[in-house]
């Protein structure tokens, strides 16, 4: 079952899944049936609505592969996946355009304050971890490892550092060219709150929500520097080069399922979340259908596109908490 799911992104940040146009056959050995089955047996028999969904660029691919799955088993069904980045997520989510939204940082206090305003209640579910990755041009053979004081230096927009030399002495003498997720993503605010201390980024950085822009941008500059989430590592390690970085301990570490999963890949290790809408689990039967397939499918979803699963028992205890809102 293993696509190439971040690639179909593209340029575009807006992305819609119709499940009533996929298919009526199982589409490989792990399908049971149609008409409705389930890869579990169980059958979503006249499920025909849509659910809404937005929100973050590095949860995307999970919840593409999630709904390529759930659109097997309910082939009337429809869901629309938005891909405004975390910011602009919540925002749809605060004023009611969608059922669920997708986060690659904690919601915001501020964002909360509206949701109740708003009178919109809702639930956090943990989904899934991510190492959030430092990533260089392959041909760029002398950076071996940044510290978190070096990263601070190099995207502060008050930093004196322009080039490598600047950054550590006996590096080229060559501009650094930045390459950042856009201000409406979790990724830039994991990144501004843990890294920066939540100060201003370089204004010389290209800022984008579509993380294939970052991708593209250190493959076609020797110089080039970004940041974004493992997974788009993992679809491109062929051509770009992943930084190890010193933690808080003094220890270099390089993000892999295991240095996220054990903590050691800290402060770049971060979780990923879906909030779901209590009014849509309620009156919306898709729409929980959905939240509750996404809940079952999110660790091996995780795992195939380049994330870190939580253990079994952290999904189990979740559907229990959805199927309260119900």
């Amino acid at each position: 079952m293993k696509m190439n799911r971040l690639a179909k992104i593209g340029t575009s940040l807006s992305v819609a899944l119709l499940l009533a146009a996929c298919g009526n056959e199982p589409t490989d050995e792990n399908d049971t049936g149609t008409n409705g089955d389930t890869s579990d047996g169980e059958t979503s028999e006249g499920l025909s609505g849509s659910v809404q969904v937005d929100g973050s660029s590095t949860v995307f691919p999970i919840m593409e592969g999630v709904a390529e799955e759930f659109s097997i088993a309910n082939p009337d069904a429809r869901a629309t996946i938005g891909v405004s980045g975390t910011g602009g997520g919540m925002e749809k989510f605060i004023a009611g355009e969608t059922d669920i939204t997708n986060a690659s940082r904690p919601m915001k206090e501020e964002e909360a304050e509206m949701l109740e305003e708003a009178g919109v209640e809702y639930t956090e579910f943990q989904i899934a971890l991510d190492g959030l990755s430092v990533v260089v041009h392959p041909d760029n053979d002398w950076v071996d490892y940044l510290t978190l004081d070096e990263l601070k230096s190099i995207w502060l927009e008050e930093s004196t550092v322009e080039t490598w030399a600047d950054v550590r002495e006996g590096w080229p003498d060559e501009e650094i060219l930045l390459f950042s997720p856009g201000t409406d993503s979790g990724t830039y605010d994991y990144f501004d709150e843990i890294i920066l201390d939540g100060e201003q980024i370089d204004r010389a950085a290209t800022l984008s929500e579509d993380d294939n822009v970052l991708v593209n941008g250190v493959q076609g500059s020797t110089n080039g520097l970004a940041y974004f989430g493992y997974a788009y590592y993992a679809e491109n390690m062929d051509t770009v080069k992943i930084v190890p970085i010193e933690n808080n301990d003094g220890e270099i570490i390089t993000p892999s399922d295991e240095t996220v999963q054990d903590g050691t890949y800290e402060p770049l290790s971060r979780p990923l979340f879906i909030y779901v809408k209590h009014e849509s689990m309620k009156e919306n039967e898709t729409a929980y259908e959905f939240a509750k397939y996404t809940l079952e499918m999110a660790g091996e979803m995780a795992t195939e596109v380049g994330y870190v699963a939580l253990d079994d028992s952290i999904y189990a205890e979740s559907i229990e908490t959805l199927e309260g809102l119900k």
